[in-house]
This record gives structure tokens, C-alpha cells and sequence, in this order.
């Protein structure tokens, strides 16, 4: 293995880990850019990190979300069909933004 290959292969395990371990705050994130329903939200994720959300993971996250108050859900007729919409609340808009200065936070590099 070519020593780009190695950081490439890095660099996927670790997508993998983020989002694995991100996954409530990059929901929020795609909902905020666009209030959407589950698939969209598999498709985003398969689309901006190459990772496969499975239904298993999606759903109880997006109905923790919820019960937290974090995001909201309204049921829509689209494209013939009756679909759950979620879109970000007041506060899931401030959990985003904090996490997001928390982020920052610890990739800022280190000026000691």
C-alpha cells in the first residue's frame, strides 16, 4: 500500500468515525439547510460522506431529536405521498450553533 493510499484509507475510517459519532448534529445540520424527510436525509449522508445511514440508526435518532425538542415534524403530501418533514427548531439552532463553536474549538490550532 502506497503511503497515499494508507492516508486515504485513513481518512475514510475516520468520515466513517465522524459521522458515526456526529450523527445527531450533522442531521440537524441537513435539516437546517432544508427541512426534508428521512430518505433525503440518506441520501445527503451517502452523498456528502460516502456512508451508508442506515434506517436502524436514522430513525430512532431523528425521533430522539424530537423528544428533545430539537427538531420538529409535520406530515406532508409530496410527490404523492404522505411524508414526516423535519425541520430544525429555535434550539436545535443553538445546539447546532454551539456545537459548531465547540467544533471549531478544538481544530483551531493550538498558539500556546
Amino acid at each position: 500500500m502506497t503511503s497515499q493510499e494508507s492516508v486515504e484509507a485513513y481518512t475514510s475510517q475516520l468520515r466513517t468515525r465522524f459521522v458515526k459519532s456526529f450523527l445527531d448534529i450533522l442531521i440537524l445540520r441537513l435539516v437546517e439547510a432544508k427541512p426534508t424527510w428521512g430518505y433525503d436525509i440518506i441520501k445527503e449522508t451517502k452523498a456528502q460522506y460516502n456512508f451508508n445511514l442506515r434506517h436502524g440508526a436514522l430513525y430512532p435518532t431523528l425521533n430522539e431529536l424530537e423528544e428533545k425538542g430539537l427538531l420538529k415534524s409535520t406530515k406532508k403530501l409530496q410527490k404523492g405521498r404522505i411524508r414526516r418533514v423535519y425541520s430544525v427548531t429555535p434550539m436545535g439552532k443553538q445546539v447546532l450553533q454551539a456545537s459548531q463553536e465547540f467544533l471549531k474549538q478544538q481544530t483551531i490550532e493550538y498558539e500556546g
